[in-house]
């Protein structure tokens, strides 16, 4: 029997005393796309932080490759690509700084950032910095962030949030590529993300 890639299962978490979610249990494999969905409170984000392991769950386990991932969280954190609420981007540096730090702090070559300044029309605003850009410039460039690594799993937190329509249609591009080279992905969301490989888990029912 082939085990999928990611495996949650029995997660628990509580935010201030109370709850969020119980027993929640799924499994990705490569191609796949999970969207989270739900009212806001629902624990979307508090998932995505607890798979990073930003937050400790309650109980559960999540494991990668068959492993456990609170055992080695360093290792773990190398396989995902965090997109969260906030840019996490420096204002004082430039566009094209900021995605050539992100891989040498990954330890990766910067043979993608080019395509992914590309993809979300971002090149010419690459000597820019990040601190005059507007809110829908600063989240094409974290998203450029997330594709010009190498990493197989992406956590994004509300990818579509100041996107605009042309934006929007590169963000799912950029879901699309990944998948189809065996990535996943799991990424709450309040609108639809439609392309091919889309699993729907629905929170807070």
């Amino acid at each position: 029997m082939t085990t999928a890639p990611l495996e949650v299962t029995g997660l628990s978490c509580r935010r201030g005393g109370r709850p969020v979610f119980e027993g929640l249990s799924f499994a990705l494999t490569g191609g796949e796309l999970l969207a989270l969905i739900g009212r806001n409170g629902s624990g979307k984000t508090t998932l995505l932080r607890a798979l990073a392991q930003l937050v400790t769950a309650e109980a559960g386990q999540i494991r990668w490759q068959g492993e456990d991932v609170a055992r080695d969280r360093e290792a773990w954190r190398r396989q995902i690509a965090w997109l969260g609420h906030l840019d996490g981007l420096k204002g004082d540096l430039s566009v094209r700084e900021n995605l050539s730090i992100a891989a040498r702090l990954r330890d990766e070559p910067p043979d993608r950032i080019d395509h992914a300044l590309a993809s979300f029309d971002l090149a010419p605003l690459d000597r820019r910095e990040v601190r005059t850009l507007s809110a829908g410039q600063r989240r094409r460039v974290a998203l450029a962030r997330v594709a010009s690594g190498h990493a197989p799993v992406w956590l994004l937190d509300e990818p579509l949030n100041a996107l605009d329509t042309p934006s929007q249609a590169a963000l799912r591009a950029m879901l699309a590529r990944h998948l189809a080279s065996g990535g996943l992905a799991i990424a709450a969301t309040h609108a639809p993300i439609d392309i091919a490989g889309v699993r729907v888990l629905e929170l807070g029912r």
